[in-house]
């Protein structure tokens, strides 16, 4: 149902102001839920999808709806920008995702579509975390430095004005994202070439055939967590105890297969590994300099 009633949003005129949910013109299609009240950061949907038989009534009738923005900026859920329309992740999403991605002080929070900030916002004040917003809207920029200010986390959250996919977002260790899932496959390459245990997090779309590691629901919306594998796929001698034996490993994403050895494939998330053995047995380590190291055993590369 989130599906329709934001793709109706994008057939309003380029440019209009006004706030809009969705209510059926025909019994047989059921009433469409209230936005959620609590409104957060960017968000979007397809201009290719529709919903028709539907008519539009001003946001302004829903019940218990929070004006969005101050009194210098107030942007209207559903407003188009460069790739998106701005909608906002209900804030108990926010504080879940953020929370499934563990973040704490050490971390470096990067929101690519930041909206109003409230995900870099939310990073420092209740994580810790120093935080970073791109967003290609100017308007919404400022208005999320304002809103840092009001929530006393200036100085630990910056934004800028830019194009997403010409920023460089490769120093940050969690990535929090919503928009769509074209977008999100655009953005999965250079996200599967940062550091190895980044985490990323996403508001409704997921990654296509990159599974997530971790689905996060509340009463309002669902959200995906994925942990950026290391790159294991190649050649590897194997010493495990006394036993020496080479196997190639071929990697999906954190999927590993195996031939060559008694490995049957494993897992990898961030640099921690597991290789299923025979017997039902595991070998659980973990990428380092010089290789995987486990206890009882290691494993060089010797070929791609």
């Amino acid at each position: 149902m989130r599906y329709t009633l934001l793709a109706c949003l994008i057939l309003l005129p380029v440019g209009a102001s006004a706030q809009v949910r969705l209510v059926p013109a025909s019994p047989t299609l059921p009433r469409l839920p209230a936005l959620p009240a609590a409104a957060q950061t960017a968000g979007v949907l397809e201009p290719s999808l529709s919903a028709e038989g539907a008519e539009v009534v001003p946001l302004s009738t829903l019940e218990g709806g929070e004006k969005l923005g101050d009194d210098q900026y107030r942007p209207s859920v559903g407003q188009p920008g460069k790739d998106v329309i701005w909608v906002p992740t209900p804030e108990s999403l926010v504080k879940a995702l953020l929370t499934a991605a563990k973040v704490t002080r050490n971390d470096y929070v990067v929101d690519l579509g930041s909206g109003d900030g409230r995900f870099p916002i939310a990073a420092a004040r209740d994580f810790g975390a120093r935080a970073h917003g791109i967003d290609y809207n100017g308007d919404m920029v400022a208005l999320a430095r304002r809103n840092a200010d009001r929530a006393g986390v200036r100085t630990k959250v910056t934004f800028q004005r830019g194009d997403i996919f010409e920023s460089d977002f490769s120093s940050a260790s969690v990535v929090t994202l919503y928009l769509l899932p074209n977008l999100n496959l655009k953005l999965r390459p250079k996200i599967l070439t940062m550091k190895p245990g980044t985490r990323v997090v996403s508001h409704a779309f997921d990654m296509g055939d990159w599974e997530p590691d971790e689905t996060i629901r509340t009463d309002d919306a669902t959200g995906y967590l994925w942990i950026v594998p290391a790159q294991l796929a190649g050649r590897w001698a194997f010493e495990v105890g006394n036993e020496r034996f080479t196997a190639t490993i071929v990697q999906t994403y954190q999927k590993l297969s195996t031939t060559g050895g008694p490995l049957n494939g494993g897992r990898v998330r961030g640099r921690e590994v597991t290789f299923s053995l025979g017997g039902g047995r595991e070998l659980t380590g973990e990428l380092g300099e010089t290789g995987l190291i486990g206890r009882g055993w290691t494993a060089t590369r010797i070929g791609g």
